[in-house]
Formats: C-alpha cells, sequence, structure tokens
C-alpha cells in the first residue's frame, strides 16, 4: 500500500473512531416518530477524501432522512440538516429535530449509515470514510432546496461527533463544490464535539458562519485543538463562534451517564492537517514537520485508547439555548 493510501485508511480511522457518546439512554424527550416523512437521495460513498472532492467517487448509495415541519407553516421556513455520530440515529438527534421544529426551523434527520449496510462503526472504524457524511450533508442540502415549503438559503447544518466533522469541515468550499454547481451554500455549521487534531485545511471557505460547542474535559476529541483551529479559520475571514463548557466530556448534550470505554481509539495527542488545496498531508512531532511516510507513520504512533463519555446536566441545559441564540442572529438576523 502506498503512503498516501495508508494515509487515507489512518485519517479515515482517526475521524470515525469518535461518536460513541451517541449510543445514549433514551432522552427525556419522546421523540414522535409519526410526525414527519422519509424522503431517500442519492448520494455517493467515496473510498478517498480526493475521489470525493474530485468528483470521482462513482458508487452511488440511496440515503434517507427524516423531514419534520414546525406546526402551521404558511410561508417558506429555515431547515437544519442533522448528522448523527457513530452509533447511527438515535434519540439524540430525533430530540434535537424536535427542538429545532419548535424553534420553527424545519429539521432533516439523516442516515447515512443504513442505506450503506452499517449499523455502526464503533467496532470498525474503517466501514465508511468521514467523507461520506459530507457527501449526505451536501446531497440533503441539494434535496432541501428544491422544497417549496424551505427557505433555499437558510439551510444550516448541524453534527454530533462524527456528524459534527461533517458538519464542521463542509463549511471548506473543496467539499462544496463536489457536489454543487452553483453558489448553494450552508447558511451556518454547528459542529458538537468535532475532531481537530487532525484537521483539514483549504484557502477557500464557504463563507458560512460557524458555531463549534465543545467539552472543556473532552479527552476523546479535546477542545484545545478546535481552539486552535477556529484561529487559524478566523485569520482566513471566517465568522466562528466557540462555546466551552468547562466540566463537560464528549456526548455532554446528552442524557447518557459518565462511562469509560477503553477499548475506543482517540486521535487527542495527534497534530497535523490534510490541504484540500495541494493534496499534502503533515503531521507535527514536536518542533518537527513530518510529510510523506514520515507523517504516516507518526499518525499509526500518535493514536490512544481510552475515552470518558456522557452527559452534563448544565452543558445539556445551555447547549440548546445557544444553539437558539446562534441560529437567530445568524438566520432570522443576518448577523
Amino acid at each position: 500500500m502506498n503512503s498516501f493510501k495508508t494515509f487515507t485508511v489512518i485519517f479515515v480511522t482517526f475521524f470515525l473512531s469518535i461518536g460513541s457518546a451517541n449510543a445514549a439512554s433514551p432522552s427525556p424527550l419522546v421523540p414522535e416518530e409519526s410526525h414527519g416523512t422519509t424522503l431517500t437521495f442519492e448520494s455517493v460513498t467515496p473510498k478517498r477524501i480526493m475521489d470525493f472532492v474530485e468528483r470521482a467517487a462513482n458508487e452511488k448509495v440511496s440515503i434517507t432522512g427524516r423531514l419534520t415541519f414546525p406546526d402551521a407553516v404558511t410561508s417558506p421556513v429555515p431547515a437544519v440538516v442533522i448528522l448523527h455520530g457513530s452509533s447511527g440515529v438515535n434519540p439524540g438527534e430525533k430530540v434535537w429535530a424536535q427542538r429545532l421544529n419548535a424553534m420553527g426551523y424545519a429539521s432533516f434527520v439523516v442516515d447515512s449509515f443504513t442505506g450503506r449496510g452499517v449499523s455502526n462503526t464503533e467496532a470498525d472504524q474503517t466501514q465508511l470514510s468521514m467523507s461520506a457524511g459530507i457527501a449526505d450533508a451536501y446531497f440533503a442540502l441539494r434535496l432541501l432546496a428544491a422544497d417549496p415549503r424551505i427557505d433555499r438559503n437558510k439551510i444550516s447544518v448541524m453534527g454530533f461527533s462524527r456528524g459534527g466533522i461533517a458538519a464542521l469541515y463542509s463549511a471548506l468550499d473543496p467539499f462544496r463544490r463536489a457536489v454543487m454547481d452553483d453558489d448553494l451554500h450552508f447558511a451556518a455549521h454547528i459542529a458538537f464535539y468535532p475532531s481537530c487534531g487532525i484537521h483539514y485545511t483549504s484557502t477557500h471557505l464557504d463563507g458560512a458562519p460557524i458555531l463549534m460547542l465543545l467539552g472543556g474535559k473532552d479527552n476523546y476529541t479535546p477542545a484545545a485543538p478546535c481552539v486552535e483551529y477556529a484561529d487559524a479559520l478566523r485569520k482566513q475571514g471566517a465568522q466562528v463562534t466557540l462555546k466551552t463548557y468547562p466540566d463537560a466530556y464528549h456526548g455532554f448534550d446528552r442524557p447518557t451517564r459518565l462511562h469509560v470505554i477503553k477499548s475506543a481509539t482517540s486521535a487527542r495527542d495527534c497534530h497535523g492537517s490534510y490541504d484540500l488545496d495541494s493534496n499534502q498531508f503533515v503531521m507535527r512531532k514536536g518542533d518537527q514537520v513530518l510529510s510523506g511516510a514520515d507523517a504516516t507513520a507518526e499518525a499509526r504512533r500518535c493514536l490512544s485508547y481510552g475515552v470518558m463519555l456522557g452527559g452534563d446536566t448544565l452543558a445539556r441545559e445551555q447547549a440548546p439555548l445557544d444553539v437558539a441564540a446562534f441560529l437567530k442572529a445568524v438566520i432570522e438576523e443576518g448577523k
């Protein structure tokens, strides 16, 4: 296996190794399964990141999503695409859909697994590339933009853990251009506890505001690299809002008890980047900047095991308020 292909497998493993927080106990709010409509749309399943970016991903797949609307819709409404974590769609995503409906937004909970024959990626994180989630997000955007009940200029994306990765990095324009032939883009990106230690970069952003919600005690996808990444995005002119909940762990918005998963793989000690513009991957080891085979070796070496997951009462109560305030400022007030 050449170094680029080896890197691709490692990089995918990093990003897909998170998301176990979504294996949550039932939420206090009971999702209404009878409410809404299940829609099917075509997406792709890229094997490599650049296959997606260069529109060379030829493996088509039918993906489903659950579309729900606020009560008494009389004019086109804003919408939010919701992306799940490694355990697939569960009550957590559905509760967020209800919250968004109550705020006046349509919600579209995308199931990235079932159509691909995947139940979860926790035991084998190489089953599905992270780019599949970004692909689903953009094909879902195109689907919703064609619905006359939805304001095509006010469609945002929200994701959790693995889905948070897709919600965050979909702000990079090479990913948008992989699907879109026009200027259609997300109005906002909302990423819950994404992974930023090894991140994507591009000089081209879609220009939409970004909200990152992070756990101060998260040892699965730590907050510090995301703070650093946010600073880099701001230097490029991006509007980035950070909300860090000091005592919160990974999955803080869910009603899950705190627990340890010893077998979970984390890239918390990894520092690197993949430049979509140059197709270059580098890793940092101390003061060294590594590339090629050395970067691939470092990417393997830096992995660690064992993480803490679970909900946090204060963060669980505050996060919906922070999301509501962000969306109101961006979507309703145009800030």
